[in-house]
């Protein structure tokens, strides 16, 4: 399976659907997106196997972290609704263990997760980049 075929499996699957559901109720209220936060750096932190895939997931949790804990502190604003929710979504799954390939399955249960990370990053890569380029002249970094 590429990673194409497995991103689109994830996107429609189940488990997708219901945690961008989850993400639309969870988006005004700042005290559970940082636990959200908390809860995926912990799992990316935490996760033993492949050190390649823990590290991109990790930074890829971080990056979007501080977009989700500056967007929330009110720092930062210049982010579509519909980027928060693609973030949250993907946390929501990837703290998830039953998901479409349940990360009870050593390395290979993280597979799915970053083929989702990495989706989110490049279908927000122009958002992402203007983050960036504010923080590096405005922001504290978390």
């Amino acid at each position: 399976m590429n990673n194409f075929d497995l991103i689109s499996k994830v996107l429609k699957s189940v488990f997708f659907r219901k945690a961008t559901g989850k993400a639309g109720k969870m988006a005004g209220n700042s005290f559970l997106i940082l636990n959200l936060i908390k809860e995926a750096l912990g799992k990316a932190s935490q996760n033993g196997g492949s050190k390649g895939i823990i590290d991109k997931i990790l930074a890829k949790i971080t990056l979007f972290g501080r977009l989700l804990k500056a967007y929330i502190q009110g720092d930062y604003r210049e982010i579509p609704k519909e980027t928060i929710l693609k973030i949250l979504a993907s946390f929501i799954y990837f703290i998830s263990p039953l998901d479409f390939i349940p990360d009870l399955l050593p390395v290979l249960g993280l597979t799915d997760d970053l083929a989702l990370l990495n989706w989110v990053s490049k279908s927000i890569d122009a958002d992402l980049i203007k983050f960036e380029e504010w923080e590096k002249t405005s922001a504290t970094i978390l």
